[in-house]
């Protein structure tokens, strides 16, 4: 582990520091990304140190992990306020605690197919036709998409169902000098639904995303808020098209450019455990839900809580511009 201050606002011998004076173990998992954090009790309340010591070293692995910890859905709301201030979502699923608005239950998610006439698989296939189509940030299509998630594992299936998340910092920096170059100054639509196959005939997904339609233009490379990191910010899920390319340039470029955010080397895989809480960036990451558990017919119940984010800005200083949507704060 390098102990040198590096490029873009993070310093390691800092964090580590920062860790060891707030009894925090700070344990990576892989070489760019990944960190498993001991030594805390989220449900007990954390002090100003301890809160450092996270807040550092997610700025440093994106994504960090915790284990047996035994939150509830108060100490689950506290402990992301401690790191900002939590998404309230208007519309959420049956499955959702009705007395904590922060939190949004990913069981919500099984409900979301039949709303439209589908079964969720038929309608899971329809949203993800590519191999890369499942990768993303949280809401990436807003104007200002969370700053970061903190999902809490409450029922998990014995075996699959794993989580996996890209490093974006890692990303842009794995890029050759020139298309490093040549990419800081494009900006890409992202809008909700895209590349959703329609239904032969009425789909009322269509209809659902034509009423409630988001989109913005982000800066293909942001600039990250905290640490002045250079982010490839790019994901399968939300990007449309390059703005001013044709489009046959912007699908080849893009295509390369989701291939080099999804290479291996940039990724973490982390096995969930009732009881495991993920915390991660999502300026700096995006991240691919599992698709391997649906056939085994095992309950997998999720927790998730939002940080409110910023208007994204790219590396000429420009921020992003609303197409159409929520404005900026308001949900």
């Amino acid at each position: 582990m390098t102990t040198d201050s590096r490029p873009g606002g993070l310093d390691d011998a800092a964090a580590d520091e920062a860790a060891r004076a707030a009894g925090v173990r700070v344990q990576p998992v892989a070489g760019h990304i990944g960190a498993e954090i001991g030594g805390v009790d989220l449900a007990a309340g954390l002090d100003d140190a301890q809160v450092d010591a996270i807040r550092r070293a997610v700025q440093r692995w994106k994504v960090v992990f915790f284990r047996g910890q035994r939150l509830d859905h108060a100490g689950h709301v506290a402990f992301a306020r401690r790191f900002g201030e939590p998404v309230v979502l208007r519309s959420r699923g049956g499955a959702s605690p009705p007395d904590f608005p922060e939190i949004e239950t990913t069981a919500d998610r099984l409900e979301l197919g039949g709303k439209f006439g589908m079964e969720h698989e038929e309608w899971l296939r329809r949203r993800r036709h590519t191999l890369l189509r499942g990768w993303h940030c949280d809401h990436g299509a807003r104007i200002d998409p969370p700053a970061a998630t903190i999902l809490r594992a409450e029922t998990v299936p014995p075996y699959g169902g794993d989580t996996t998340w890209s490093n974006l910092a890692a990303a842009h920096a794995g890029l050759s000098a020139p298309v490093r170059e040549f990419v800081s100054g494009l900006r890409a639509e992202h809008r909700l639904g895209v590349g959703y196959q329609p239904r032969p005939g009425d789909d009322a997904y269509v209809r659902h995303l034509l009423d409630r339609q988001v989109a913005s233009v982000h800066p293909l490379v942001r600039v990250h808020p905290e640490t002045g990191e250079r982010l490839l910010y790019v994901n399968g899920y939300y990007v449309e098209q390059i703005t001013d390319l044709s489009r046959a340039e912007s699908r080849a470029i893009l295509d390369m450019l989701l291939d080099e955010a999804t290479r291996a080397e940039y990724t973490v895989r982390f096995r969930w455990e009732p009881g495991s809480v993920a915390f991660w960036d999502n300026r700096a990451t995006i991240h691919l839900a599992p698709s391997d558990n649906a056939h085994l017919g095992f309950p997998r119940t999720m927790h998730r809580v939002m940080l409110a984010g910023e208007v994204p800005v790219g590396v000429d200083g420009r921020p992003s511009e609303a197409l159409t949507g929520t404005e900026p704060g308001r949900w």
